[in-house]
């Protein structure tokens, strides 16, 4: 089943030099029959085969996990009403929590995105998990050394703090993923995979890749 037509990325490729309030209500029309409709119906899907794997995610719906296209200005440089892509966040908090350790699908009219991982983990949660590296990091050196998640997500990305306090200082330099202060991964595809039936299930296969390397670090939510 196919969820976009290529009117989907033309609107998304016309709106990064169309940024504005004027020339977005003039094609509203066209960003919700081609954009906003399609990409609901798409997560909504998502959503149903997430589940075959996880019946935490019951709960939740297409509504509850997509992004707002408005962007918040308030305390930003950038004035530009509109996020130049639509993104979800599947998870079993949905989009209220970027700890969910869930799918953050991301499609614009330059690449389709899957993430996952801890992107911005609170301090309890970040401590958690260097924790849990502290006593656990050759495990999670198998997990990254998976030939599947090198070949498709490269590493564990994230910014790194330059020194640590003891005892994590201990095995910093041997286990450097200690140092960091987010944990996410990412598979970039190009824009037009988004167009193709079974992009849905590609999705699937690839988010099927980092569970274990997630069950890692749920783990330290429910110890």
């Amino acid at each position: 089943m196919t969820h976009f037509t290529p009117e989907f990325l033309q609107f998304l490729r016309e709106l990064p030099a169309n940024n504005n309030r004027d020339w977005f209500l003039e094609n509203k029309k066209r960003y919700e029959n081609s954009v906003k409709k399609p990409f609901e119906k798409f997560i909504s899907n998502l959503i149903e085969e997430l589940k075959k794997e996880d019946n935490r995610l019951n709960e939740i719906s297409a509504k509850d996990c997509i992004f707002r296209i408005y962007r918040d200005v308030r305390f930003s440089k950038d004035k530009s009403p509109y996020k130049i892509h639509v993104s979800a966040l599947i998870s079993p908090t949905a989009r209220k929590s970027i700890n969910g350790f869930g799918l953050y699908i991301e499609l614009s009219g330059e690449h389709a995105r899957l993430y996952s991982g801890a992107y911005m983990p609170s301090s309890e949660l970040l401590l958690n998990i260097r924790q849990k590296i502290y006593k656990e990091p050759e495990r999670l050196e198998k997990l990254i050394r998976d030939k599947k998640f090198k070949e498709n997500f490269g590493e564990i990305r994230g910014e790194k703090n330059k020194r640590i306090k003891k005892p994590f200082a201990e095995i910093a330099e041997k286990h450097p993923l200690i140092l960091n202060k987010a944990f996410y991964y990412f598979k970039e595809y190009a824009p037009e995979m988004v167009l193709e039936k079974g992009f849905i299930h590609q999705l699937i296969k690839d988010y099927k890749i980092v569970l274990p390397l997630n069950r890692y670090f749920e783990e330290v939510i429910s110890e």
